[in-house]
């Protein structure tokens, strides 16, 4: 592709507009003769500090933010950006060029990955060639997951997009964090509907504050959404007319659902033995839904579910009448065993304050002996949260045993402290395996343990090395 091409969706401007580009990398290591070279600038690495050894692989064009770069480099063609990472994504969407026709978003704190997987599931369902991507991986109709990571890097995206088109995939429902929408990791994507969950606290290592949270996420709809798109908003948040107002103001329309909703206005949620029962005011129609989910988070994730499928399909009485044969995410609320006395053990990936309170909270009706809870907190990450989820545990379960989540470079034993500080209940167990043996010896009847924090993942990162563990296999060896 010529390089006046690739650029053409852009502000970015050069001398060399009939050079050809054969492909583009932001790792210089992975440079070939022909490419375009993205020097980004991140947390670790500087990436113009490795423009030299690009071109020396073979690099003929540069992007990146330094002008003096122009007169280091004069025989290369050096695009200046004032953003790189949102230039690298649209010279990504213009290089790989194809996408799937109904491409659908989901952001928010918690809910994400569930939203995201439930759309997948229903528009199979109905017959439609359709993948998810996020935190479970890249996942093609209901084939086994590739690699995972919420919000991918733009190259890799735009290559994801053009692959799954060119395999005839009509739909694809993204997971946005609010890392990958700040460092515009998804723009060119095409995004005809997306759904917003809930704020809470969560990453404020990286954004320190819950306005620059809340900003980043609020990207999607002001800057990402295709205009007159559609915003799938919870109308029961703190955020939801600020959102809805900032929707509206650039031409987004506005779909609400929860107990406030409009087109999705959940009227009542009844636990079930094995789910619950939702009466809906369902696009102007009163409908009820027997969904094999606990708790009302739940109940919002498919509300939200709903809304996404009846924008991106426009059949919404099309898609409401397979939302009741969904299965849930894996290690979302997911029921992995009862033991031989009626316990109940659950795997949730709940890692925030609002997240371990919504997960307790829902399954609280379901339990008719003690709820207990097990979790830890990653290292590396916000301190802040911990204490706020060990009084969360202390108050609302009745058996709270800390163990060690990710600790990454921290002392775990220091991380287990600052929960308990606010948990006097918490029992100490800081080898993950042995806490989860100790907890399910100890169920009786009619009790209900929760495995918190880290769901689905196979690995536990402690000082830098990743060691294999999948709180899954830890509680099918002790049942």
């Amino acid at each position: 592709m010529k390089l006046a091409e690739l650029i053409h969706n852009t502000k970015l401007a050069t001398n060399f507009s009939d050079l050809e580009i054969s492909g583009i990398e932001s790792d210089s290591r992975k440079i070939q003769k022909g490419y375009l070279f993205a020097a980004l600038k991140g947390v670790a690495f500087n990436g113009e500090e490795f423009i030299a050894q690009a071109i020396q692989n073979g690099a003929v064009a540069v992007l990146c933010e330094s002008a003096e770069m122009i007169q280091k480099f004069p025989n290369t063609a050096v695009l200046i950006s004032d953003n790189a990472h949102r230039d690298l994504s649209l010279l990504a969407a213009a290089f790989y060029g194809k996408q799937p026709d109904n491409i659908a978003a989901v952001t928010g704190t918690n809910g994400k990955t569930s939203i995201a997987d439930f759309t997948r599931q229903v528009l199979i369902m109905m017959g439609e060639k359709a993948a998810s991507l996020g935190t479970l991986g890249l996942i093609k109709n209901n084939e086994e997951p590739q690699y995972a990571m919420t919000t991918p890097d733009a190259l890799t995206i735009h290559k994801t997009l053009r692959s799954l088109a060119e395999d005839n995939f009509k739909y694809l429902i993204m997971e946005t964090s609010s890392h990958g929408l700040c460092q515009y990791r998804v723009g060119g994507v095409k995004f005809k509907v997306a759904g917003f969950t809930n704020l809470t606290r969560d990453h404020l290592d990286y954004h320190k504050t819950m306005e620059n949270y809340y900003q980043a996420k609020e990207l999607l709809f002001t800057e990402f959404l295709v205009p007159n798109g559609a915003a799938v908003l919870n109308a029961d948040i703190d955020v939801f007319k600020r959102l809805k107002n900032a929707c509206v103001s650039t031409g987004k329309r506005v779909i609400s659902y929860g107990r406030n909703g409009e087109q999705l206005k959940l009227l009542q949620a009844t636990p079930l033995a094995h789910g619950q029962k939702l009466d809906v005011l369902y696009y102007g129609k009163n409908v009820s839904l027997n969904i094999p989910l606990a708790g009302e988070f739940q109940a919002m994730n498919v509300l939200c579910a709903l809304g996404i499928l009846a924008e991106l399909t426009q059949q919404p009485f099309g898609v409401v009448k397979y939302i009741e044969k969904i299965r849930g995410a894996k290690g979302r609320l997911e029921l992995v065993a009862q033991t031989s006395k009626g316990a109940a053990i659950y795997v949730d990936y709940a890692h925030t304050p609002d997240a371990i309170e919504n997960v307790i909270n829902a399954l609280r009706p379901h339990c008719s002996g003690k709820l207990r809870i097990l979790f830890g907190c990653g290292g590396d990450r916000d301190k802040g949260k911990r204490p706020i989820m060990g009084k969360i545990a202390d108050d609302l379960a009745d058996v709270v045993y800390i163990t060690d989540d990710n600790p990454r470079s921290e002392e775990p034993e220091v991380i287990r402290s600052e929960i308990l500080a606010a948990c006097p209940k918490g029992i100490n167990i800081g080898n993950r395996a042995e806490a989860i043996k100790q907890a399910i010896s100890e169920l009786e009847s009619g009790d209900i343990l929760i495995i918190a924090g880290k769901g689905h993942e196979p690995g536990q990162i402690i000082k830098g090395v990743t060691h294999h563990f999948s709180d899954h296999e830890e509680v099918l060896k002790n049942v």
